[in-house]
């Protein structure tokens, strides 16, 4: 993906930074007013939205005023796919996932976040539901700068065809997020109100 000309890759950290305190102010915000109602939602427009069911489905924990997907997780398990969350291997590494049921004991991981513990089997999942700070209308997605996510697709698409749907409040939306060639565009977007389907080259999808 190229970087849009209105933002050089000299001013790129200091304009995603900028980006990211207003995104994470509009989503505290909307998540205080509507965090439960608002997941659920986005739970519904996800599964409607997603091209299959069964296989391996990975979600993640929520930390802070991130888009809860457990509801999502649970309607998943009961529709008869596998579940999984990430684990962070280290710093530069793709995202592992073992598998989660509901209910299962998990273990404190890095940022806050719980994983489950080691010895739960890892797999590979072939959708994805992804955290995110802010999104735009061509597939751009504003993480929290660890890159985590962008080095975990690229693994997975160079291996196999996933389906990645960020869940997000309506209120993170943005126009025309910089972009680097590294950042990994997302599929679709399902949020409170709507499903914004795209394409891999960033083109709204049908």
């Amino acid at each position: 993906m190229m970087v849009p000309a209105a933002f050089p890759l000299k001013d790129m950290a200091a304009r995603k930074a900028a980006l990211r305190r207003e995104a994470l102010a509009r989503r505290e915000a909307a998540f205080a007013a509507q965090g439960a109602e608002a997941a659920q939602a986005a739970a519904r427009r996800f599964m409607a939205a997603a091209p299959a069911r069964g296989g391996v489905w990975a979600g993640y924990w929520p930390i802070r005023s991130e888009m809860d997907p457990l509801p999502l997780l649970r309607l998943a398990h009961e529709a008869g796919s596998r579940v999984a969350l990430p684990v962070i291997l280290g710093k530069g590494r793709p995202l592992a996932f073992r598998l989660w049921i509901p209910d299962l004991a998990l273990i404190e991981g890095p940022f806050g976040a719980r994983v489950p513990p080691p010895g739960s089997p890892e797999v590979e999942p072939d959708v994805l539901a992804i955290p995110l700070v802010a999104f735009d209308r061509s597939g751009g997605r504003l993480g929290y700068g660890g890159g985590f996510y962008d080095r975990t697709l690229a693994d997975l698409r160079a291996r196999k065809s996933v389906w990645a749907c960020g869940l997000a409040f309506s209120a993170q939306e943005s126009a025309n997020l910089p972009q680097e060639p590294t950042d990994a565009p997302l599929d679709a977007v399902a949020t409170e109100r709507e499903t914004i389907l795209l394409t891999r080259e960033g083109e709204t999808g049908a």
